[in-house]
C-alpha cells in the first residue's frame, strides 16, 4: 500500500474519548481513522448521569488531581459548547447520621477554589424548611448546601466531536467493526467490517477506545497474551414524570456513602441515579435489573415526600462503565480517572484507554497524543468551539431570542430545543423554510422531516433510535405512532445522505 494511503491514526471506538482523539489528532493534520462498530455513543458514552462536574465525592477519595482537571474542564467545556452544556445548581440536604455538616462545608470550599472557577456562582448554606424545597423534602431535612455543577447533552458531545473532526480532515466511520489487527514493524494492518463487507486499512499507530471491549480489542492486537487491567461496573438511571418543580437538582447522600442525583430531564420528567454494580458478560443492550430499580427508589424515598415505585419510571438506561482496575473493594470507589497502556514492543504502537470521566474526555485526548508522541502542534481544543458552540454562554437567552424572533412561525419551544441541540447550525436545520409546511413532514410534536434530513446528512444518523434516542431523547416525548412516522421515514428512505 502506498505510504499517501496510510492513516497516522487508527482510532478503533466512537465513544467520547475516541471522538476527543480524532478530534484533536485532525485538527494538528493527523491523517485520521475513527471506526465504531455501532452508532457513535451507542454505548457508555449515553448512559451517563449527563453531568460535566468535578466530582464532589471523589475529594473524599483523596483524587485531587482528577477533581482539579474536572473542575477546570468544567468550565472550558461549557465555553465551547454552551448549546449542550449549561450551568445546574445541585442541593446538597445534610441528613443527621451521615456526613457531618463541616465535612460537607469543607469540601464545598475546597470544590469552590481548587479548580478556578470563574463563570459559575459558588456555594452557599440554604433553608429546607423554605419553598421551594420545604413541599418537595421530608420535615426531618432542615438545612444543607446549593453548589454549581454543570448539565451536558452526552450523546451529543461525542458526535459533535466526530462532526468536527470530519469537518478536519479525518475519516469517520459508524457501524464499522474493527475484526482484526496485524502488527508490522511501523505500521498495523486493520480489518474494518461493515454490511456491505470487508476492507483493510494500514495505520502506523492505533489507539484502542472501545471501552467495555478495549480487552477485546487487546485480544486482536496481541492474540493468547492475557489482560486484566479493565474492571467493568454497570450504571443505571430511572426516568420519572417530573418528581419537583425547579430548575434545580438534588444529590441525595446513601446510607451506604454513596450518592443518588435527581435532575430535571427533558423539561417534563426527572432522571434518578446512579447505581454501581460489578458487572462480567456481554455490555451490548444492558438493562437495569430489579434491584437497582429498588435501590434507586428506595435512596430517593429517604428524603422526597413523594414515594416512588419502579412501576412510576416512563424509562431507564444502562451502560458499563470501563474503569482502570485499581484493586478497590468497592465499585463505588474504584477510581473514574484515566490510565493508558501503550505497547510499543515488536513494532507498531498501540494505547489503550481505561477509565476516564466525560468532563476530563478534551484533557484525555490531549495527554494521549503527548503519550504517543508522534503528533505534531500543541493541544487546540481548549479554546475552539464545537459545532455550533459559538455563542457567549452567557448570553444564550439572547441568541434563544434572536431564533423566535427569525422563525416567528416556529413554536417557541421547538426554538429552544433546537437552539439547545444544534446552537448556531440550527439555521441549517431551518434552511431556507418559511413556514412549517416547507419543513416537510410532520413526524409529531416538533418534529419534522428537515431535521432528519439534517441529522442523516450531518450527524452520521442512519436509523430512527439514532435520531430519536441518542441525537435526542425526543423518543420521551412522542407517542407510539408518532415514533413508528419517524421509523417508517427511515424505512421509505426519502432522504438524501
Amino acid at each position: 500500500m502506498n505510504d499517501a494511503t496510510v492513516y497516522d491514526l487508527l482510532v478503533i471506538g466512537g465513544g467520547i474519548n475516541g471522538a476527543g482523539i480524532a478530534r484533536d489528532a485532525a485538527g494538528r493534520g493527523a491523517k485520521v481513522l475513527l471506526v465504531e462498530k455501532d452508532d457513535f455513543a451507542q454505548h457508555t458514552s449515553s448512559s451517563s448521569t449527563k453531568l460535566v462536574h468535578g466530582g464532589l465525592r471523589y475529594l473524599e477519595h483523596y483524587e485531587f488531581r482528577l477533581v482539579r482537571e474536572s473542575l477546570i474542564e468544567r468550565e472550558r467545556l461549557l465555553a465551547i459548547a454552551p448549546h449542550i452544556i449549561w450551568p445546574l445548581r445541585f442541593v446538597l440536604p445534610h441528613d443527621a447520621g451521615l456526613r457531618p455538616k463541616w465535612m460537607l462545608r469543607l469540601g464545598l470550599f475546597l470544590y469552590d477554589h481548587i479548580g478556578g472557577r470563574k463563570l459559575l456562582p459558588g456555594s452557599r448554606t440554604i433553608n429546607l424548611r423554605e419553598p421551594p424545597h420545604d413541599a418537595v423534602l421530608e420535615d426531618r431535612l432542615t438545612s444543607g448546601f446549593e453548589y454549581s455543577d454543570c448539565w451536558v447533552e452526552d450523546a451529543r458531545l461525542v458526535v459533535l466531536n466526530c462532526m468536527d473532526a470530519k469537518e478536519r480532515g479525518a475519516d469517520i466511520r459508524s457501524h464499522t467493526e474493527c475484526t482484526g489487527l496485524e502488527r508490522k514493524a511501523d505500521r498495523w494492518i486493520a480489518t474494518l467490517h461493515t454490511g456491505s463487507g470487508t476492507q483493510q486499512v494500514e495505520a502506523r499507530t492505533v489507539v484502542n477506545a472501545a471501552g467495555p471491549w478495549v480487552d477485546a480489542v487487546l485480544g486482536k492486537a496481541n492474540p493468547g497474551k492475557a489482560h486484566g487491567n479493565l474492571r467493568l461496573v454497570k450504571g443505571s438511571h430511572l426516568i420519572f414524570k417530573r418528581l419537583f418543580d425547579g430548575d434545580h437538582a438534588y444529590i441525595f447522600q446513601n446510607k451506604d456513602n454513596r450518592i443518588v442525583f435527581a435532575i430535571p430531564y427533558e423539561r417534563d420528567f426527572t432522571l434518578v441515579g446512579t447505581t454501581d454494580v460489578s458487572f462480567s458478560g456481554d455490555p451490548t443492550g444492558i438493562e437495569i435489573s430489579d434491584e437497582e430499580s429498588t435501590y434507586i427508589c428506595d435512596a430517593i424515598n429517604e428524603y422526597l415526600r413523594r414515594d416512588v415505585t419502579p412501576d412510576d419510571a416512563v424509562w431507564s438506561y444502562s451502560g458499563v462503565r470501563p474503569l482502570y482496575d485499581d484493586k478497590s473493594s468497592s465499585d463505588s470507589t474504584v477510581t473514574r480517572d484515566y490510565v493508558f497502556e501503550l505497547d510499543k514492543h515488536g513494532g507498531a504502537p498501540i494505547l489503550s484507554i481505561f477509565g476516564g470521566k466525560i468532563t476530563t474526555y478534551r484533557k484525555l485526548a490531549e495527554h494521549a497524543l503527548a503519550k504517543l508522541g508522534t503528533f505534531g502542534g500543541q493541544g487546540w481544543t481548549a479554546d475552539e468551539a464545537l459545532p455550533g458552540g459559538d455563542i457567549n454562554p452567557e448570553q444564550f437567552d439572547r441568541f434563544v431570542a434572536e431564533a423566535c424572533k427569525r422563525y416567528p412561525w416556529f413554536p417557541p419551544a421547538g426554538v429552544l430545543r433546537l437552539a439547545r441541540a444544534y446552537g448556531t447550525r440550527l439555521d441549517r436545520v431551518f434552511g431556507s423554510a418559511k413556514s412549517l409546511a416547507d419543513l416537510g413532514a410532520h413526524m409529531g410534536g416538533d418534529l419534522y422531516a428537515a431535521e432528519l434530513e439534517y441529522l442523516v446528512r450531518e450527524e452520521f444518523v442512519t436509523e430512527a433510535d439514532d435520531a430519536l434516542w441518542r441525537r435526542s431523547k425526543l423518543g420521551l416525548h412522542l407517542n407510539d405512532a408518532e415514533r413508528a412516522n419517524v421509523s417508517d421515514w427511515f424505512t421509505a428512505g426519502e432522504f438524501t445522505d
